[in-house]
């Protein structure tokens, strides 16, 4: 392989770890954040009655 085809895959695989590690701490350092998360039994489908 080329330099610069590994300068692209360096770029493309550092870019979407470091997008990963964004959003990952962003989901859990976000204040307030345990009210939004709610497990299937938490959810009322109103199917029941």
């Amino acid at each position: 392989m080329t330099i610069a085809g590994w300068i692209v895959m360096i770029v493309a695989i550092g870019g979407m770890t470091g997008l990963l590690l964004w959003c990952v701490y962003k989901v859990l350092s976000t204040p307030g954040s345990e009210e939004h998360l709610h497990s299937p039994l938490d959810i009322d489908t109103k199917d029941k009655e």
